[in-house]
């Protein structure tokens, strides 16, 4: 069974494999991902289009054109009209449901009595009565409680009463969670879908908590075998959830020509969903960091100095170099720029520049907390707060390099550890053919790397930066969080002694057209070894 999709801007038709059970369409906000669906659907018959939304079924919130009502209300309203118990004129499209399986439930009885008596109008023996066929409510009932094992539910005259396990307090469907009538009307509505049909669910995710949504959506597929799925969603989590599934990615509508620009995205491309989310989010380049959005200083200093990009926070380092790759290997689908940008830690400088060459951004200095202490940063900051800006900075540079003397041969320590394993890790990727091999190229190495040695080097380097005040040198390699208290900043420029109100400066000054401003981006962005103008 195909899927007709419409017109592709590119001009190629994009072919959907029919042996594929799932559409998943995804897209930024504003994209138009919800006029793409009604497209997919107004090229099929609509005896072949069953629509579900669980917001217009439990809230009634209504929709663009009566094409795109959820289905059971189109259900409900050809058969009020010839059943005899569909009464009451249900407002929204879940009560609509549970008054159709109730008026089955009803039908099914009267018909079962109805062969239990013969022609004459006398009962048949009781040795020929047979129990009543399950409905669609015995069906759905029970796939409901398989979700919701704590609920119990009873029938009493023609209607249905919800309880909890353990309570004595009875209620209707109305009172029902939004996740619990969620549930119910899926399993339930989908039952009603023509054979063969295309059902289109607008936001499977709505409602629903995360530990019950794959299975949820694995039932409903289960119920109808017979019919494809297409799912429009904001949840980049869903799309795996389903097997036989196809991503579709919409990129916007050309209203000149009536024709889309989308794509499928390419299966097993190993790509994860924080890289979907950059694609999908924003048209803008993408710029992946380490740290997370609450946390990290990262997340609320870059996104203000690299206006042009999309800035997405992945973690750790690791996560932002292997991201960052697997962008760019992709750039014939999306046509977006991919950067990266990472501590620069212990690297030394061919490290750097190999990172560099793979389009991941490395400071000049050690870390994030030491950007914020760079000279031209450190006197737009005092500038900005009413301070004599050399001042302040000679007692900043005066602080930091004493912190760093002191703590000289401790760094030293830690850079020759990961120049170590570094080596160590470059040097024995090597193939042996034998044990003996590489044990031998390992006492090799051993003498060979001279940590000793380097540990001397790295003492007498960091020494002459600290004697002959290089400040910029020390910044590069010296690695202390407690950088921006230990250096007195905050109180030098006025700000009560707190490295929270030194940070939030910076971001308020960053935050404004205050010459301040263009100071502070371009000090960064030169940290970076670029142009100011990125």
């Amino acid at each position: 069974m195909s899927v007709n999709l419409p017109k592709s801007l590119a001009g190629q038709p994009v072919v959907l494999p029919d042996t594929l059970r799932c559409l998943t369409i995804i897209g930024a906000n504003g994209s138009g991902k919800s006029r793409f669906t009604d497209a997919i659907a107004d090229l099929h018959n609509a005896s072949e289009v069953f629509r579900l939304s669980a917001l217009e079924a439990i809230y009634g919130s209504g929709s663009r054109n009566e094409a795109s009502r959820e289905a059971v209300a189109g259900v409900f309203a050809k058969r009020a009209s010839s059943a005899s118990f569909l009464h009451n004129n249900p407002a929204t499209g879940f009560e609509k449901l549970i008054a159709l399986m109730l008026n089955e439930e009803i039908a099914n009885l009267v018909e079962f009595k109805m062969t239990l008596l013969d022609d004459e109008g006398g009962e048949r023996s009781r040795t020929d009565r047979q129990i009543p066929p399950p409905t669609k409510l015995d069906k759905v009932l029970r796939l409901w409680r398989e979700i919701f094992p704590d609920n119990q539910v009873l029938r009493q005259g023609g209607r249905l009463l919800f309880t909890r396990e353990g309570s004595d307090d009875t209620y209707s469907q109305l009172r029902l969670s939004d996740g619990e009538k969620t549930v119910l009307y899926y399993f339930g509505s989908v039952l009603y879908a023509p054979e063969n049909s295309r059902v289109f669910v607008d936001a499977p995710e709505m409602f629903l908590h995360p530990s019950v949504l794959k299975r949820v959506w694995d039932i409903v597929e289960e119920l109808r075998p017979d019919c494809r799925f297409i799912y429009t969603t904001h949840d980049l989590d869903f799309p795996g959830s389903r097997t036989r599934n196809a991503i579709l990615w919409v990129k916007g509508y050309s209203a000149s020509t009536e024709s889309w620009d989308y794509e499928l995205l390419p299966r097993d491309a190993g790509i994860s969903d924080e890289i979907y989310m950059a694609i999908i989010g924003s048209r803008k380049p993408v710029l992946f960091i380490e740290g997370d959005t609450i946390h990290s200083i990262d997340a609320k200093l870059y996104p203000l100095v690299f206006k042009d990009f999309t800035v997405k926070p992945l973690g750790s380092c690791d996560k932002v170099i292997e991201a960052t790759r697997a962008f760019n290997d992709l750039r014939g689908f999306h046509h977006l720029e991919s950067r990266g940008i990472v501590d620069r830690d212990r690297r030394d400088d061919h490290e750097v520049e190999y990172l560099r060459g793979k389009r991941v951004f490395v400071p000049e200095v050690a870390e994030v907390e030491n950007i914020l202490m760079l000279e031209e940063v450190v006197k737009a900051v005092a500038s900005y707060c009413g301070k004599n800006e050399a001042k302040v900075f000679e007692s900043v540079k005066r602080s930091i390099i004493n912190q760093f003397k002191k703590d000289l041969h401790q760094q030293a320590m830690q850079h020759t550890r990961h120049r170590v394993k570094r080596l160590m890790e470059y040097r024995t990727d090597g193939k042996f053919t034998n044990i003996n091999a590489f044990e031998s190229h390992l006492h090799t190495l051993v003498r060979e790397i001279n940590a000793r040695g380097m540990y001397e080097q790295m003492c007498r380097d960091f020494s002459l930066a600290a004697q002959s005040g290089d400040y910029a040198e020390v910044l590069k390699v010296y690695n202390q969080k407690s950088m921006v208290p230990g250096s007195n900043v905050a109180n030098l420029c006025g700000l009560n002694g707190s490295k929270r109100a030194y940070i939030d400066t910076i971001l308020t000054i960053l935050r404004t057209n205050a010459p301040q401003a263009t100071r502070i981006r371009s000090a960064i962005i030169r940290c970076f070894g670029l142009p100011t103008a990125v």
